[in-house]
């Protein structure tokens, strides 16, 4: 069973993820980000709840992990926040249409990408931005890159999700060994395929609820946060999975490109 990263007390409310393929890996071993040094970071919710993270990427458009869709009625995108229980600079809005990629598998998870066209524009400002991401496509990510992650998740392995935004410091690892740690046919729990994919571990990590937010590399986002250990958030032994987004950068202009 490979544990994909969205909000674990709530895959009940997420019948498209089976427990089988999917059960997701907030920030563990982080900290509490400065208020809105990311602006671009979006919750993604459903029912009320905090199931996954986004990065906006123009002022209509998130982009998320594709395995975040579904669960209890239409998703709302909350933007502009930091304390999720009371954020007076946030805006709530529905998504109007849900775009994953056309050739996205749940199990085992390829191409696990998905762009959210949002009902209004957002009004962009210092609360509330643009993430970069790859003009290249097909760039790769050398191992050893320093980047980090931050998302509303969990804690710990089994814990409550976060309230505030948090962060931390991951570093990128050799997709070679990333395919050994993940070697499906051995596990039967998941699949690293580096044409599509970035792992990454350090210290912190991802954990439960943090499915759909980036991976950022400097100034930029190279990954979407896709599948982890089962067993245990930010696991050494099955490092953090990525989509890579410089293999998608032609489907995510088209479909940009696309809205009138």
């Amino acid at each position: 069973m490979t544990i994909i990263i969205s909000l674990l007390l709530l895959v009940s409310l997420l019948p498209h993820l089976t427990i089988s393929a999917h059960v997701n890996v907030g920030i563990v071993k982080g900290t509490e980000a400065k208020a809105h040094s990311r602006p671009y970071m979006v919750s993604i919710q459903t029912c009320g709840q905090h199931i996954c993270g986004g990065s906006l990427i123009s002022d209509q458009f998130v982009l998320t992990a594709a395995h975040c869709w579904g669960g209890c009625g239409l998703l709302t995108v909350v933007v502009g926040a930091h304390d999720l229980r009371n954020s007076p600079s946030s805006d709530h809005i529905r998504v109007m249409s849900y775009i994953p990629h056309p050739e996205y598998k749940s199990d085992p998870s390829q191409n696990d990408i998905m762009l959210l066209r949002l009902e209004k524009k957002v009004k962009l400002n210092n609360k509330v931005g643009l993430i970069r991401f790859p003009q290249k496509e097909g760039e790769d990510v050398k191992a050893g890159t320093p980047c980090s992650v931050a998302g509303w998740g969990s804690q710990k392995t089994g814990g409550p999700v976060s309230d505030l935004l948090m962060e931390a410091n991951t570093v990128t690892k050799d997709p070679t060994q990333c395919e050994k740690d993940w070697e499906y046919k051995s596990l039967g729990i998941g699949e690293f395929l580096a044409a599509q994919m970035i792992c990454a571990h350090d210290l912190g990590g991802s954990c439960t609820g943090d499915s759909g937010g980036p991976l950022v590399c400097g100034d930029t986002a190279v990954g979407v946060t896709s599948f982890g250990s089962r067993d245990l958030c930010n696991s050494g032994v099955r490092p953090n999975v990525y989509t890579k987004i410089s293999t998608y950068i032609r489907w995510i202009q088209i479909e940009i490109g696309n809205v009138k």
